[in-house]
């Protein structure tokens, strides 16, 4: 089962958390709120695709050194920065650190609503491509080093014959261990089994 993902907004202002969480439900997303930046360290997370809706002035941290925190920490949930007191330099600021969206208080409900669901797909899509890569890094852990380097050489593009040449192989031992390789990556291609080795890093050019 896919998890459900969850909306966080981290807003010191009562009026605002309630008023983006009442949009947010009302679309049938999990909402969870925070007046501090503190306050949502605290709190365990589940791990889930998310969003986070963060105002750019709060008590202690701001929300563009919060955003600078969490880049620190490798966490990578997509921000919708809100803001009464936005200028240029700091919509900037918060864009190139890698924001998703920036929106002027009072937030119009169809650019939060556009800005979370931007964000939720972008959160699922990068998550969906960490999974897949571990499993092929999984897949991968199966491979013998010979198997490893014939595949990194068919990805390059050379034929069975050049690479038994280059590796001092039968060859029919080439595409033995060719097949091995495919069977344990469950290519179900060549082009799957380029596309398999680019995405472990072992393609070889030759």
């Amino acid at each position: 089962m896919t998890p459900q993902a969850t909306v966080f907004v981290i807003d010191d202002d009562p009026g605002m958390r309630a008023a983006f969480e009442s949009l947010l439900r009302s679309v049938g997303h999990a909402v969870r709120t925070f007046s501090t930046t503190e306050a949502f360290r605290e709190a365990a997370h589940p791990d889930s695709p998310a969003c986070l809706v963060l105002d750019v002035r709060l008590p202690g941290a701001s929300g563009l050194e919060f955003q600078a925190e969490l880049a620190r920490r490798g966490i990578a949930m997509p921000v919708v920065f809100v803001s009464a007191h936005a200028d240029v330099a700091m919509s900037v600021a918060a864009m190139k650190a890698g924001a998703l969206e920036f929106l002027t208080k009072p937030v119009r409900d169809q650019d939060l609503l556009d800005a979370v669901h931007r964000g939720l797909a972008q959160d699922r899509e990068r998550r969906a491509a960490h999974a897949e890569q571990a499993d092929l890094a999984r897949r991968a852990d199966h491979l013998t080093p010979r198997e490893r380097e014939v595949v990194g050489l068919v990805a390059g593009g050379l034929p069975n014959k050049l690479i038994a040449a280059r590796l001092d192989l039968s060859e029919v031992t080439v595409k033995v261990h060719r097949a091995q390789a495919m069977k344990k990556l469950k290519a179900a291609s060549l082009p799957d089994l380029v596309r398999i080795a680019d995405g472990l890093g072992i393609t070889q050019k030759p």
